[in-house]
């Protein structure tokens, strides 16, 4: 073992500086590899069944089926507004698919096993930028496939997917200044992501007060100049229309309307304030700083090893080789901490605080992490050459440990549900295919949870669904609050007028009910308990011995039925309670 030692060091940390260097080619290779093996098992399970939908895509994806039938959700205030919030880049990608006769939903599907070669790519270079080793490049490679399949941004196929592409694309461009693909890149993020923007005009900033403050041994050229002067001058532009062009569904919702509505409570719908101060400013999905350690692998946190590595460059010889470029990082973490900030200052205006933080930190741990841990093998390996009365021993040692972390790398999705991305699968095909078979103008009236995988399974309109309930802005979230309120007083009235009135205001065809809808503390089971000035009289009414007109008629009206859900036909109701 000790006379192969030196082999092993040797191809371990074998310099490239080029993509196309030997060496290079196999470990990018290799990269692309796991990119399309974790990718393609994401792929497998979400070909699994015909219903079959990733979770955010139920919000993002389902009204892009009427790029293939221009019939379908008429007058569908949901589909409407989640139109309205569609960047214009993602639009136009899922419209030319679907020109070419591609499902949305198929597309999306495939679209993050694209996503996912493409980040690896970039990320692959990245590392190569800041410490010339391939092995180190397959290595970040790998980490950062394993959070992005351990995670719902990419696997969603929505617009959140494309912030790894773009992003790690727009740290390769700034490290490489290859100004066109760098100004490309922040145009198409304004296209896709158009946070990411934000991000990346603020690494120019960073990048334009080396001038502003003359740092020594920190040159500032003329290519310089033009790479940030004009790619934040794109970042305006793209910006603007945004900032400038009102949303068809109100203002966003202000920070004091938001402390007032529970959904914004712990267990709503959009929760976002905590009684956990620690989990509120760093863990949480939605308001917290760092990512949710459960999913990242444990080697991600000797990414916190790398500033003792510098400090300690004598015991870790690999620190020489580590480029000024290194931080980078560090940039990117101060620019992703003052957006956040900012968004939490303005909260919503911004969108979510998260978001600034936690995609550039997978991407950072990922790279630090890579970086580090090929640096502490690497100085495993100088230690076990040395000459010493235990060399063998120290041989043994070295191989050992450093093999130890190499399969802890390899073997971290066998640790976990892997891969991970949040698909839906529809339980009840035999309904899906029964509101399929409705015309594409129907309505269906419901607050069951089954009411969010309509619109994605069947291309049917939903009065109201919990996965639709998003409270970011006013004018569509009212008008939601109004449908889901109607909702409730008609399924639990006894009064025929009040069904009559939401019947035909809406345009109610169907009714779909659980079977236990009738049941005093169904509701306060169900999402709709947040709502509970509507809800607590109706429950009142129920353990009072009240009879709903849906309850009484749902016999000679029902249409479908399974174990769990009934369906009646909205005017047969009206039909029959007229007749008796």
């Amino acid at each position: 073992m000790h006379d192969r030692l030196p082999q092993l060091h040797k191809g371990l940390i074998t310099q490239a500086t080029r993509l196309t260097q030997g060496w290079c080619v196999l470990w990018l290779g290799l990269s692309f590899l796991v990119a399309l093996l974790f990718g393609g098992l994401a792929l497998h399970q979400s070909l699994d069944s015909a219903y079959v939908i990733q979770d955010d895509a139920r919000q993002h994806v389902f009204w892009m089926r009427r790029f293939l039938d221009a019939d379908l959700f008429p007058n569908d205030v949901i589909a409407d507004y989640f139109q309205s919030v569609a960047p214009k880049g993602y639009t136009a990608l899922y419209r030319g698919a679907a020109e070419l006769g591609l499902d949305p939903v198929l597309l999306s599907k495939i679209v993050p096993l694209i996503l996912g070669v493409i980040t690896t790519g970039y990320c692959f270079g990245i590392c190569l930028e800041l410490l010339p080793l391939p092995v180190a490049g397959f290595t970040a490679s790998l980490l950062l496939n394993q959070i992005i399949w351990t995670h719902d941004d990419v696997g969603s196929g929505t617009p959140r997917a494309f912030v790894y592409p773009l992003l790690t694309a727009f740290l390769y461009y700034l490290l490489k200044r290859s100004l066109l693909p760098c100004w490309i890149t922040i145009l198409l993020q304004g296209l896709f992501y158009p946070q990411t923007v934000l991000i990346s005009a603020g690494l120019l900033a960073v990048q334009g007060l080396r001038w502003w403050l003359r740092v020594p041994h920190w040159p500032f050229t003329r290519r310089d100049a033009w790479l940030c002067g004009v790619g934040i001058g794109i970042a305006i532009a793209v910006m603007l229309p945004y900032l400038l062009s009102p949303s068809d569904y109100g203002p966003v919702v202000s920070l004091a309307e938001a402390r007032r509505l529970p959904e914004f409570q712990a267990g709503g719908r959009a929760e976002f304030f905590r009684d956990s101060t620690a989990q509120f400013w760093l863990w949480d999905g939605r308001s917290g700083i760092l990512p949710r350690a459960g999913r990242l692998s444990p080697l991600l946190y000797a990414a916190l090893l790398l500033p003792l590595m510098a400090w300690r460059s004598r015991w870790f010889p690999l620190c020489q080789h580590i480029q000024p470029k290194v931080l980078i990082l560090l940039q990117m973490l101060g620019v992703s901490l003052v957006w956040y900030g900012l968004a939490h200052l303005l909260l919503y205006r911004l969108h979510l605080p998260s978001r600034y933080t936690q995609h550039t930190l997978r991407i950072g741990l990922s790279l630090a992490a890579a970086i580090a841990l090929i640096t502490l093998m690497d100085a495993l390996l100088h230690w076990a050459e040395q000459t010493h009365p235990h060399q063998r021993l120290r041989s043994i040692v070295g191989v050992m440990v450093s093999g130890a972390i190499a399969l802890a790398l390899l073997l971290f999705p066998l640790w976990v549900q892997f891969p991970r991305v949040g698909y839906v699968t529809g339980a009840y095909p035999d309904l899906y295919t029964f509101f399929s078979q409705q015309p594409a103008d129907t309505m269906i009236a419901s607050i069951a949870d089954e009411a969010s995988n309509l619109p994605s399974f069947s291309q049917r309109s939903v009065l109201t669904a919990r996965e639709y309930g998003i409270p970011y802005h006013t004018g569509y979230y009212d008008q939601f609050v109004e449908r889901t309120t109607a909702v409730l007083q008609a399924q639990y009235s006894d009064d025929l007028d009040i069904v009559r009135t939401v019947t035909e205001t809406y345009g109610i065809d169907f009714w779909l009910l659980d079977r236990h809808a009738f049941q005093a503390d169904y509701l306060r089971r169900s999402w709709v308990w947040q709502y509970d000035d509507v809800v607590r009289p109706i429950q009142r009414s129920l353990r009072q011995g009240s009879r709903p007109i849906l309850k009484t008629l749902h016999q000679p009206c029902l249409v479908f039925e399974n174990s769990s859900l009934l369906v009646l036909d909205a005017a047969c109701v009206l039909e029959q309670g007229d007749s008796t």
